[in-house]
């Protein structure tokens, strides 16, 4: 019987190549309590990222030509810190990406949002797994189908997603089984007609994200007893295509407690980083990051099988299913 190879068998000796992206995940505190959720955030987490380390964060940004600061959580803008964290890195004219969950907009004590939103120009990334509401509600909680719609067409009405460059509005699909996203450019086309004709809501890129085997969906796979097999089917769709693509080659995550990794995957499984690098952002070393070793694992399958999958979704676009 054949064996699965290991990552590090068909995946070693990846470098990063270049440093583009400063990923910050500024705390597990969310509102929602999503199943595919790998960092397991939740209304009852207490992880956040402390001031202090906000203010090395700004820090790093200042003293490195680093272009994008990209902001994520749990539902980020529920730190105290959001406002100053994503506004320091704009008034140093870098490209802020937020990544939020649409339904932290109605929250009570959150109604600034919409106006924060349409006061600056940031790149929104939207979780949106399932465009008919109840498929989206069945993994993420009653009535999170119609809030998500209705803060869609509150950004629209700001801007967002209606072609500006300025004012980028993505979605981000995630399966809702053990088996891998479907091809993002047909994905694409057909959340694009679901929710113009049936929502009037308009968006720019949907990005396909595979689900990792850790966090609350590893949990899931577990108690289903379907982790190994979704781990074989994995590896057995690795595409070395699309080691040039993944994230952790031009990205370093910042935890919260100011921990550097080379992925928010590695982050949750406390993979540190390789090699004589800075493990913390108060010592942050652009020089030494941007050429570093990039420390694998298994789960790193999940960022190459098939079409692949990274922070901006496909990174080998097809037309057929991966």
């Amino acid at each position: 019987m054949q064996t699965t190879p290991s990552f590090a068998e068909v995946g070693s000796g990846i470098a990063a190549s270049g440093l583009e992206i400063l990923q910050v995940n500024v705390g597990y505190r969310c509102n929602m309590s999503c199943k595919h959720c790998h960092v397991g955030a939740g209304p009852h987490r207490t992880e956040m990222m402390p001031t202090e380390t906000i203010d090395h964060v700004l820090s790093a940004l200042g003293r490195s030509p680093i272009p994008t600061l990209d902001i994520t959580g749990g539902a980020p803008e529920l730190h105290p810190d959001f406002r100053r964290l994503a506004t320091g890195a704009l008034a140093m004219d870098r490209h802020v990406m937020v990544r939020c969950n649409l339904t932290v907009l109605f929250e009570p004590g959150m109604e600034w949002l919409f106006d924060f939103y349409g006061d600056y120009d940031l790149e929104i990334i939207a979780s949106l797994p399932a465009c008919l509401a109840a498929d989206l509600d069945r993994v993420r909680g009653e009535q999170t189908f119609s809030k998500s719609i209705e803060a869609l067409r509150r950004l629209n009405a700001l801007g967002y997603g209606t072609g500006k460059a300025e004012r980028q509005l993505h979605l981000v699909y995630n399966p809702r089984g053990a088996y891998l996203p479907p091809a993002q450019c047909a994905l694409e086309a057909d959340y694009k007609r679901t929710l113009q004709e049936r929502h009037t809501v308009a968006f720019d890129r949907l990005l396909t994200l595979a689900n990792m085997p850790i966090g609350r969906f590893g949990d899931f796979l577990r108690s289903s007893n379907n982790y190994a097999g979704y781990v074989q089917r994995l590896a057995a769709a690795f595409n070395p295509a699309t080691l040039d693509g993944v994230m952790c080659r031009r990205l370093i995550s910042v935890k919260w407690d100011g921990t550097l990794y080379d992925c928010d995957f590695n982050q949750v499984l406390c993979l540190p980083l390789d090699g004589d690098c800075p493990r913390h952002i108060a010592e942050f070393d652009y020089e030494c990051l941007k050429h570093r070793a990039i420390a694998v694992g298994d789960h790193c399958f999940g960022c190459t099988a098939g079409q692949g999958s990274s922070c901006g979704g496909a990174i080998k676009r097809q037309k057929t299913s991966a």
